[in-house]
């Protein structure tokens, strides 16, 4: 393989820590439910994206590049770590967030604001338009942009997910610990793709199961065919001689609820759950919809008290603070 010799910028210390869940497992009667804490990654509050965003910022420096401009929504995890990697590599940013202004920003967007990013709203159907036209606006201008699609998730940003799945064997050697199932959040596809493509490498043979957040199976735009996409572009760069098809990608979209950004009791009872059994918080978008539908997996006997599961937490906190009032409205 040829991950080492790739251009990277170093955004956060590895590994991000294992936590056996000891009361959530307990007050569920399920399997013992282990947390890999990527929420724990130090830039701009955590999340998965940094991981991604270490090859996506090693690539656009090694270009010359002095800009970076990506997209996403009002309360894009991706967006306002972006925004936190171009300070710290000394590089402006520019963010295409799709929806209306909100007239007291908070959550991701009130962050994107103090890490400086230069944000551009539009309509959802005009985002990828909108992504481009700032970019060519930047170059006529003289800046150097390097644009990074929605969710960081391409063959370069899906590298810092294979790295993270060699990560994880070393941790598991040293902790003597064998999950049967890997379950994570999954919406734009690169740390799917690069989980799935790392258990090839490493040998892993458990399942590696996506919580789809917003992807379907089947329709305009079928996920399996994104994600066989995302592997094999990653495997030919890091040159890891793998050739992946749909059935490597194992895929639940049962709990996709009112829409992406639209949590409910599924995603707010989930975060309650976690916050009290183990003092730790989930982001209402991602994170929450992933543990609520794992959560109901295990109620109806898909994960077994004999199993061990580790849940992938991918970030997403600071999303909690723009549903505060929904928060409150179900726990009264």
């Amino acid at each position: 393989m040829n991950i080492e010799h790739l251009p990277r910028f170093s955004l956060a210390e590895f590994p991000t820590p294992i936590h056996t869940l000891s009361s959530f497992s307990s007050a569920g009667d399920g399997p013992t439910v282990l947390m890999k804490r990527d929420d724990l990654t130090s830039l701009g509050m955590g999340g998965n994206k940094t991981r991604k965003l270490e090859f996506l910022l090693g690539e656009a420096l090694d270009q010359g590049c002095d800009t970076l401009v990506t997209a996403g929504g009002i309360q894009s995890n991706h967006c306002r770590l972006t925004a936190a990697a171009a300070r710290k590599a000394g590089l402006k940013c520019h963010l295409v967030l799709n929806g209306t202004p909100p007239e007291a920003p908070n959550g991701n967007i009130l962050l994107d604001r103090i890490f400086g990013a230069e944000i551009h709203f539009c309509q959802r159907q005009n985002r990828d338009e909108t992504l481009y036209r700032v970019a060519e606006e930047l170059s006529q201008k003289g800046r150097r942009p390097y644009v990074i699609p929605v969710g960081g998730s391409n063959s370069i940003g899906a590298v810092g997910y294979v790295n993270a799945m060699l990560e994880l064997e070393t941790q598991m050697d040293q902790m003597k610990i064998t999950p049967d199932a890997i379950v994570f959040a999954t919406s734009s596809g690169g740390t799917q793709a690069g989980l799935a493509l790392g258990a090839k490498i490493t040998g892993f043979k458990g399942q590696i199961l996506g919580m789809s957040i917003d992807q379907t199976k089947t329709g305009n735009e079928p996920f399996p065919p994104i994600l066989t996409k995302i592997a094999n572009d990653t495997s030919l760069r890091i040159e890891a001689g793998i050739q992946m098809d749909e059935s490597d990608f194992s895929l639940n979209c049962d709990y996709l609820g009112a829409g992406y950004a639209m949590p409910g009791d599924l995603e707010f009872n989930a975060i309650r759950n976690l916050a009290l059994n183990e003092g730790i918080l989930l982001g209402p978008v991602y994170t929450a919809r992933a543990m609520g539908g794992m959560m109901d997996l295990i109620q109806k006997g898909y994960f077994t008290k004999h199993q061990t599961i580790l849940f992938w937490h991918t970030g997403g906190t600071p999303e909690l603070f723009a549903w505060a009032d929904q928060c409150c409205r179900t726990w009264k």
